[in-house]
């Protein structure tokens, strides 16, 4: 029979075991600080932004952190203008924008681009050339790849976004896209466009895939995850959290919460691939 002394300590540490560390974890280096962390650029990062900042957040009640969208280029602008504190983007920030802004960048997850339909559409594989001619508009209705004989609806990004530069260098081929393409301004607005149409075609984060849509395979490989990861799938990219110069107080601690074993797998969890 244990003593009551013994009993009482092995029954903290299974707890600590069980719940949260009992001796410091990933949001300890906020503790004592204050104030409000600016963040906004890429959609394709707002899942994980917002989870990272609800946590912190609600164990730290003078720490403000606002996350909101634009894309990759209002992300690096922005913040090489000081508007924010932290600029997403989809895409490697260019040479121009590292030097003009003083860039540094943290690359802490990536991603991959997939082709998606309306899940009500048959429509499941296509080859590459034949998406490139359904975005140039040479190829106009469903029925000319075997679908109904309804007239394509495209949809893509505005040239701000790093969703759209991966897709148009690695999916495109740097190829035309039509001027009847209807633009939308995020993920979550492609996957809703692309929902609500029946003859639509799009692209949108892995990540953010849900039954809303289906995916298409590209030359027969299906965009997943393990697809991305084992790299049989190559319309993937870097997700970056890019600052002016090097991070400092809060926004060092939040960059760097992105890189524990915690915050990766809020990455996990939300449909990217960590990279640790």
């Amino acid at each position: 029979m244990l003593k009551r002394p013994i009993r009482k300590m092995l029954i903290f540490f299974t707890f600590c075991l069980m719940a949260s560390p009992c001796f410091g974890d990933a949001l300890d280096g906020f503790k004592g600080q204050r104030g409000t962390l600016k963040i906004a650029g890429g959609t394709a990062h707002i899942p994980v932004m917002r989870e990272a900042a609800k946590r912190i957040m609600t164990r730290y009640s003078d720490i403000v952190i606002t996350v909101a969208g634009g894309g990759s280029g209002v992300g690096i602008k922005q913040v090489g203008e000081g508007l924010v504190d932290i600029g997403n983007s989809g895409r490697k920030p260019r040479p121009e924008e590292i030097e003009r802004y003083n860039l540094k960048m943290y690359q802490w997850a990536i991603d991959g681009v997939g082709l998606v339909v309306n899940p009500k559409n048959p429509i499941r594989s296509i080859t590459k050339e034949q998406l490139k001619e359904i975005f140039s508009g040479k190829i106009n209705t469903w029925a000319a790849l075997g679908g109904a004989n309804n007239t394509i609806t495209v949809y893509t990004r505005d040239e701000a976004s790093g969703t759209r530069a991966v897709f148009w260098n690695k999916a495109l081929d740097k190829g035309a896209i039509s001027i009847k393409a209807l633009f939308v301004p995020s993920n979550g607005a492609m996957k809703t466009a692309v929902a609500n149409d029946p003859y639509a075609i799009g692209y949108v984060s892995v990540g953010h895939m849900d039954k809303s849509v289906a995916p298409v395979a590209l030359d027969g490989v299906t965009p997943t995850l393990e697809t991305v990861k084992n790299e049989q799938y190559q319309i993937a990219r870097g997700l970056y959290s890019n600052t002016k110069g090097e991070p400092e107080g809060l926004t060092r601690l939040f960059i760097d919460y992105l890189f524990t074993p915690e915050g990766q797998k809020i990455a996990a969890d939300k449909g990217f691939i960590p990279v640790k």
